[in-house]
């Protein structure tokens, strides 16, 4: 399933004054472009795992899995697969 639309709502929602109104590709690393702040990555993993219904482990917590959204959505989607094959 495609969740890139969700994740760039929030995202959008939760970029800094200065990039309000800047659009975001789905490869553009936000955190490089300093669209967000540093307060940012603590919210998108808690709404990762609360929307998705995901834990996301030690393991998980690279930055490069969430610097965009194309990456966060494969991060999404390995982890929905392997709890998906667990149960």
């Amino acid at each position: 399933m495609d969740y890139r639309q969700e994740i760039r709502e929030f995202i959008g929602n939760n970029l800094t004054m200065d990039h309000e109104d800047t659009p975001i590709n789905d490869d553009d690393n936000y955190f490089e472009l300093r669209f967000v702040n540093s307060l940012f990555a603590m919210r998108l993993v808690d709404f990762v795992e609360r929307r998705f219904q995901i834990e996301i482990g030690n393991e998980d917590l690279d930055l490069s899995n969430f610097c965009t959204i194309n990456r966060l959505q494969d991060l999404i989607e390995r982890k929905l697969n392997a709890k998906g094959a667990a149960i």
